[in-house]
């Protein structure tokens, strides 16, 4: 098994998938925390959810294509050029899709959970909950596919995940008192 050549596409899903997850719950709950109507979080929650899967395959293209000049240009240096190595090298648009795609998926839960809600402080709670469920596991899976330690990765991802949760939720929330 080839652990090396794996990390590559593992850290791009697990990333997605969490950025896709976090970034979107915490703006739901940030906008959760101004305004408890049900249709302003699922509209923010969508527009997070569009505006991040874009940013993630523009960012994921552009560092990919960078990664792909280097490797070429060692492949210059190295008169290797033009053979099977090179085409090896990893595909910018493939990177980008599956980028997107995680954060989508990622960007899904919350979004998910929070629509058919209509109580604010039951649809709060339950995309906290099913966002740490859903980062938990997705911890675990990276854990499990990269052959780290399970615990040890799930409960960084987990905390990760709730802190920037919290933050974000704490913070709006003294726009609510303050009145603006």
């Amino acid at each position: 098994v080839d652990l090396a050549g794996r990390a590559n596409w593992l850290r791009a899903a697990v990333l997605g998938a969490n950025d896709g997850l976090v970034s979107t719950a915490s703006l739901m709950l940030g906008v959760g925390a101004v305004k408890h109507e049900v249709r302003a979080m699922v509209i923010s929650g969508f527009a997070g959810l569009l505006a991040g899967a874009c940013s993630m395959a523009i960012g994921e293209y552009v560092s990919v294509c960078s990664q792909r000049d280097v490797e070429i240009a060692q492949l210059d240096l190295d008169g290797k050029r033009g053979g099977d190595e090179e085409k090896a090298l990893p595909s910018p648009a493939q990177a980008a899709a599956a980028s997107a795609l995680a954060f989508s998926v990622g960007a899904l839960v919350p979004l998910l959970a929070a629509g058919f809600i209509v109580g604010y402080n039951l649809r709060v709670a339950v995309v906290v909950v099913v966002a740490t469920l859903a980062l938990a596991a997705f911890g675990c899976v990276g854990a499990v596919l990269g052959r780290a330690p399970v615990a040890r990765s799930c409960a960084r991802v987990v905390v990760g995940g709730l802190a920037a949760m919290a933050v974000t939720f704490g913070f709006m929330r003294l726009f609510r008192a303050s009145g603006v």
